[in-house]
């Protein structure tokens, strides 16, 4: 009569292997290779599996346990700080790693069973319950709030306010560049000397609009002086300078470059 014999379900070959380690009570950090590879081979024996992918994971460890049995035969090797290299230190850390995740799995486990115990009951409150406003009264809510009282709170915030301001920079104010079209006042200029012919240089300087006009103007002045177009007069250092326009054979229009440039 054969013997029936029932095998526990494991998830993997490390499971089997801390299956092992926990049922001989050794410590994992010193695992007894010899023993526990034994074991572990009985078991592969034992196995009856259509699954040939899961199978073959036993057998990479049982390939791996005997790989460890017999560089456990064979003398240490030695590491780049002198220490001797324990040929179970891989497989050990593995174990670790793998048994850490499986009791997490079980605490996620027993929280899932736990949430499923958790009911809810949608709300179910009355209207005038939902529609209730706790009554306020105003009188104890200000309290010894007078108006006074309210008065110097409203000047403390704008003194605040007041001292965030910069006394220094407050008072600047945007500086904005003055665009001068220099060939319409270099027209302007000498239409204006075409025609008057004589002319205070100071009543042309009154007719310029902005700052930036009253240069443009003096730089045309200027210009047609160094090409003789005008010539000008002057009887003392305080006297008003008095314009002439000249006659000259080369009317080419004058070139004057951008102030900015």
């Amino acid at each position: 009569m054969a013997i029936t014999v029932k095998l526990e379900v494991f998830e993997g070959p490390l499971d089997l292997l801390l299956h092992l380690i926990d049922k001989n009570k050794v410590d994992i950090y010193d695992i007894p290779i010899v023993e526990i590879t034994e074991q572990y081979l009985d078991y592969i024996r034992q196995m009856e599996r259509e699954d040939m992918n899961v199978m073959s994971e036993f057998l990479v460890m049982a390939a791996t346990l005997i790989d460890i049995k017999c560089r456990m035969l064979l003398p240490r090797e030695v590491n780049e700080e002198g220490e001797e290299e324990d040929p179970r230190a891989e497989l050990v850390e593995k174990l670790l790693e793998y048994k850490m995740c499986k009791y997490m799995s079980y605490e996620l486990r027993d929280r899932m069973v736990d949430a499923e115990r958790s009911l809810y009951k949608r709300p179910t409150l009355p209207k005038e319950v939902e529609d209730f406003k706790y009554p306020v009264d105003y009188a104890e809510l200000i309290g010894d709030v007078t108006l006074s009282r309210l008065h110097e709170i409203f000047r403390q915030m704008m003194k605040r306010q007041e001292d965030k301001i910069d006394p220094v920079r407050s008072t600047f104010g945007n500086i904005e560049k003055d665009e001068i079209d220099m060939e319409l006042k270099t027209t302007f200029v000498e239409a204006y000397v075409r025609s008057h012919k004589t002319f205070s240089f100071r009543r042309l300087l009154e007719k310029q609009n902005s700052r930036m006009e009253v240069i443009v103007t003096f730089l045309v002045i200027l210009e047609m002086i160094k090409t003789g177009r005008i010539g000008i007069e002057q009887e003392d250092i305080c006297s008003d300078i008095i314009i002439t326009a000249r006659e000259v054979e080369d009317d080419t229009p004058l070139q004057l470059t951008s102030v900015a440039e």
